[in-house]
């Protein structure tokens, strides 16, 4: 799912593209796409543009996390579920118009998709659905803060990043406390989410499916009976960021460079997941960013011999 969604997201991410790598440099091109619902690309002309983008991105994320942390510890349900649920369409409408035929009506139809799929993710509690919005989430998320930054400015965003995510998740546990809030009491995800049992587990439920096909219990008592099961979890964050730079390396240094980093990111997740324990909450950020930089390295000593040769 990782995988599918950054492919899906470089797709998108090119529809909207106001830039792209042209014979070894940057060009301004016109977009096939304009952003929908209102929203535009900022015209970029100086570095200092991006440092400037840079500070205003880290500083709404500061507010962001605070806003989320204070919602949570306070409880407030109902502004949580409507903050996702508006999230969602938006996020979710950005990238059903990339796959639309440039129309006039584009971005409405692809509410008449986002609008349906949000509800059903949000209030309707099905993981398999959840999951399918999540490929699409991100997408639309990315195509947004794609142009706002260059790599110099998503290395130190990584860089930031990743250190926040080891004190969230080791130090001071507010990512954990978030996710049980999230899952528990709101019953919704920032992320994918695969729940998976054990063989104990499962035998329990073919027991209790058993007694409801034998008339032995009935639907609404077997419902009454609860089994803890195992979640493999990945946060939102841990989906977008290697998104967002796998966008930025595609407009400076091409397309099969952004695919590099996306394997980097993989390489980087399917170590921690080879040799994490259960049970047990991992800051993904560091080894997903450990394998982007090992991904920019390579890139950028096959382009700089490839300008030697």
């Amino acid at each position: 799912m990782f995988l599918l969604t950054q492919f899906i997201g470089l797709y998108v991410i090119n529809q909207y593209a106001t830039q792209k790598f042209v014979d070894g440099e940057i060009t301004k091109i016109n977009a096939t796409k304009n952003l929908p619902y209102g929203m535009e690309i900022p015209e970029i002309d100086e570095e200092k543009d991006y440092k400037t983008n840079l500070t205003s991105i880290l500083i709404s994320f500061a507010i962001a996390i605070a806003i989320l942390f204070m919602l949570t510890r306070f409880k407030a349900k109902f502004v949580l579920k409507t903050w996702f649920f508006l999230v969602t369409i938006l996020a979710l409408g950005i990238s059903f118009t990339s796959f639309l035929p440039v129309i006039k009506y584009a971005s409405l139809i692809a509410l008449v998709f986002a609008v349906p799929l949000a509800i059903w993710k949000i209030y309707g509690r099905n993981f398999l659905i959840h999951n399918f919005s999540e490929l699409l989430i991100y997408p639309g998320i990315a195509a947004v803060f794609v142009p706002l930054l260059n790599l110099t400015s998503i290395i130190i965003l990584l860089i930031l990043i990743s250190v926040y995510d080891m004190w969230a998740v080791w130090k001071s546990k507010i990512m954990q406390k978030m996710a049980k809030f999230q899952m528990n009491e709101l019953k919704i995800f920032g992320g994918f989410y695969v729940p998976y049992a054990s063989k104990k587990q499962r035998q329990k439920i073919k027991k209790i499916r058993q007694q409801i096909k034998e008339k032995i219990t009935s639907k609404k008592e077997a419902n009454k009976k609860s089994i803890k099961i195992n979640v493999a979890i990945l946060g939102g964050g841990d989906i977008i960021f290697p998104l967002i730079t796998a966008g930025i390396v595609m407009k400076t240094w091409g397309l099969w460079s952004a695919i590099g980093i996306i394997f980097g990111a993989l390489l980087g997740l399917s170590l921690l997941l080879i040799f994490s324990n259960k049970k047990k909450f991992y800051p993904a950020m560091p080894f997903i960013v450990s394998g982007i930089f090992l991904a920019m390295l390579i890139t950028w000593l096959i382009i700089r011999f490839n300008l030697l040769i």
